[in-house]
Parts: C-alpha cells; sequence; structure tokens
C-alpha cells in the first residue's frame, strides 16, 4: 500500500486580497505533481464576465507542478464576481499523478459568500512598493 507522505498535495484556493480574488493552484508536498488537471462543478467567469476562467487551459492540464510550486491567476474584483451573481458554492477536483504513475485525487468544497460582506481597503500601487504601469492591457476575450 501506498504512503500519503509520498504522494503530491495539490490544491486550490480563492485569495481575497484587497476586494480583488484570485485562484491559487499551489503543490503543498515535498513531492512533484504531474498531468495536474483541475474540475470546477460550476462554472463562472472572472475579468468583469469577459473570461470563462473555469474553462482555462491551465485547469485542463499541468504537465508538472514542482515542490511547494504555486500558480495564481486573477479572477475579478469581488464587487464584480458578486454583482454578476456567479457560483458561491464551488467544488474543485483535483486529480495528478506521482513519479510512479499512481493516481491521486482530491476535492476541495468553497464557500464564497464568506466574503461577500467585507469590507477592505484599496491599496495604492506605491504601498505596496509596486510602479503604476500604463501598459496594463486587459484579457482579450475567445
Amino acid at each position: 500500500m501506498k504512503s500519503r507522505e509520498r504522494e503530491p498535495v495539490v490544491i486550490v484556493d480563492f485569495v481575497f486580497e484587497d476586494g480583488l480574488f484570485f485562484i491559487a493552484i499551489k503543490n503543498i508536498s515535498a513531492r512533484p505533481a504531474y498531468d495536474v488537471a483541475i474540475k470546477f462543478n460550476r462554472q463562472f467567469t472572472g475579468v468583469e464576465g469577459a473570461k470563462k476562467i473555469s474553462a482555462l487551459p491551465l485547469f485542463r492540464q499541468i504537465a508538472f507542478l514542482a515542490p511547494q510550486k504555486e500558480i495564481v491567476v486573477f479572477l475579478d474584483t469581488s464587487a464584480s464576481y458578486f454583482r454578476r451573481r456567479q457560483p458561491t458554492d464551488i467544488r474543485v477536483t483535483i486529480t495528478c499523478k506521482d513519479a510512479s504513475d499512481s493516481l491521486c485525487k482530491s476535492v476541495i468544497r468553497h464557500d464564497l459568500t464568506i466574503y461577500k460582506e467585507l469590507g477592505y481597503i484599496r491599496r495604492p500601487a506605491a504601498v505596496n512598493n509596486q510602479q503604476p504601469s500604463d501598459d496594463v492591457q486587459p484579457i482579450p476575450s475567445t
């Protein structure tokens, strides 16, 4: 029988920061994960409704996810997401393989309504040691 400590552990989290939603994919284990696939039980859009986030190719297959590696994707502002009545009860099924090609699977349930009534302060870019950029472009819709 396979030891759970030898399996890669990949999580998907919804991150709320300064009124913005992000989706983070992270291998929280000390083992690499292969052929990572992420499936959401509900479809949802982001970037002011312009992008079908749940269908991004990123979620279909990540060939290799190194230990402690994290990929963060912008979802939307929380105001836009809730205003457009996007799903708040989301189950995420994550499958991947370990180095011996054994399948690992987990399911994580997220309830985004916990963020709905939270206030936030938008900080200027300079406060975060970032310089504003004039070359930021929206993601083209598909």
